[in-house]
């Protein structure tokens, strides 16, 4: 069996990290068996779906790397879900229904105040039909065939459709409700999983019986607990924090794929510098059904330490010219986000004042100035220099190292010195020492 997911975005806004977690889990499963990765755009809602928003879904998959093998749009579909309507129409499935919003709400009101399941209950085949109303559309579950499947996080689920209200597929405006269209599209374009939040766990009961009634088998499914924030809900903030955010923030795509690719599973998350390990080791068993805890500060301390692994060719294009393959291996431990390279390029070359320099301190800067000239730069000209003081003025450790490293750097943290003086031009640190 070829393997083929999709993920299926309504463009009636961005995407956040809820639809990426899903995005993401489809593609690594396709491609670890080397099947298809398909972009469904679901924009059957004519009057909220904005061209806009198609056009930034595409790009924030191409920043995060995930590939397509093809796109569909459900608003060029229309004829083939017309087709298939008409013909679970002729066979009895889908039937006509009358009731108002109003009326249908007084009726779950009434059960409920019974004690029983607020299911929508049909009407007889010879009821009378109202003049001048438009239908809504149901689809009729067979309720003498129990419904059951074996999800691939949630195990042997089981629903028995008598206990279930037949699902609205079409309002009476004609326009199309998700349950039907998606599973013509999932039949037409040979989906063969379906990895999905688990609050359509429901959906994919009835739409089992969608996909016998049409004569086709249904995909395998896996439903993922959603994602909550930090404080135990999913909050307004982590369903709105988009990708353009998480850019803003210098946040790597690699760094929220790898998060995303193990929150809820028994997996640690793993600084990566490749979506390859992420393929390697989806696997859907491994998912629990706690809800998964996504949580800013875990992304940032993961996207630092990435940083700390990523070689100068994967961001040389978002650097500095200034920022050299040697530059950037020595400031990379220290950086949060790529921008902050730029920070250092003042510290390399200039221009640069030291801060001001203690009283204390002073006979250690006329040392190192002194000595500066008579150093092989090409050597190991931190230890030489830090030797040639130590010995002038019997000064070490900390009275040593840290006048030396604010005088040429400007800081009181960063780099291992010996690693970042030997990328200072000489004389520029011969000014720095000599004005400090």
């Amino acid at each position: 069996m070829t393997v083929v997911t999709r993920f299926a975005p309504s463009p009636t806004g961005t995407l956040h990290v809820g639809n990426v977690r899903t995005a993401l889990h489809n593609w690594l499963w396709a491609r670890k068996y080397g099947g298809r990765f398909l972009l469904r755009i679901d924009d059957t809602d004519l009057d909220r779906s904005k061209e806009e928003y198609v056009d930034a879904i595409r790009a924030d998959l191409a920043w995060l790397g995930f590939d397509i093998d093809g796109e569909e749009r459900q608003s060029a579909r229309f004829a083939l879900y017309e087709a298939e309507f008409d013909r679970l129409k002729a066979a009895g499935r889908v039937y006509a229904c009358y009731e108002t919003p109003e009326e249908l709400d007084i009726r779950r009101k009434v059960l409920l105040s019974r004690g029983l399941p607020p299911v929508y209950e049909r009407k007889p085949a010879d009821a009378p039909v109202p003049d001048g109303i438009p239908p809504h559309w149901r689809f009729r579950l067979d309720h003498d065939a129990p419904i059951e499947w074996v999800d691939m996080v949630r195990g042997i689920q089981h629903f028995e459709p008598k206990t279930m209200s037949d699902p609205v597929v079409r309002r009476a405006d004609g326009s199309w409700l998700y349950l039907l269209p998606s599973v013509i599209d999932d039949i037409a374009m040979g989906v063969s999983h379906v990895v999905r939040g688990e609050d359509h766990v429901s959906n994919t009961a009835a739409q089992i019986q969608m996909f016998d009634a049409l004569g086709a088998p249904p995909p395998a499914f896996a439903h993922e607990a959603l994602l909550v924030g930090t404080e135990g809900k999913l909050s307004k903030r982590l369903g709105s924090l988009g990708m353009e955010s998480l850019r803003d923030a210098g946040i790597e795509p690699i760094a929220l794929a790898a998060l995303l690719a193990r929150l809820g599973t028994s997996d640690p998350v793993e600084p990566v510098t490749s979506l390859a390990p992420l393929i390697e080791s989806i696997d859907f068993g491994r998912f629990g059904r706690a809800p998964a805890r996504f949580d800013e500060a875990e992304l940032a301390l993961l996207n630092q330490k990435i940083l700390h692994h990523t070689d100068h060719d994967a961001v040389v294009h978002r650097l500095p010219p200034a920022i050299t393959a040697p530059r950037w291996h020595a400031i990379r431990p220290n950086l949060l986000t790529v921008a902050e390279a730029a920070d250092w390029v003042p510290v390399f070359d200039g221009p640069f004042t030291p801060p001001p320099t203690d009283a204390a301190d002073r006979p250690v800067m006329a040392a190192a100035a002194t000595a500066v000239p008579g150093i092989d730069w090409g050597a190991d000209p931190w230890h030489a220099l830090t030797a040639a003081v130590k010995e002038a003025t019997g000064a070490k450790g900390r009275a040593l190292f840290l006048p030396l490293r604010r005088a040429l750097t400007g800081r009181d943290h960063g780099p291992d010195m010996a690693e970042l003086l030997p990328l200072i031009a000489k004389d520029e640190a011969v000014a720095r020492l000599s004005a400090a």
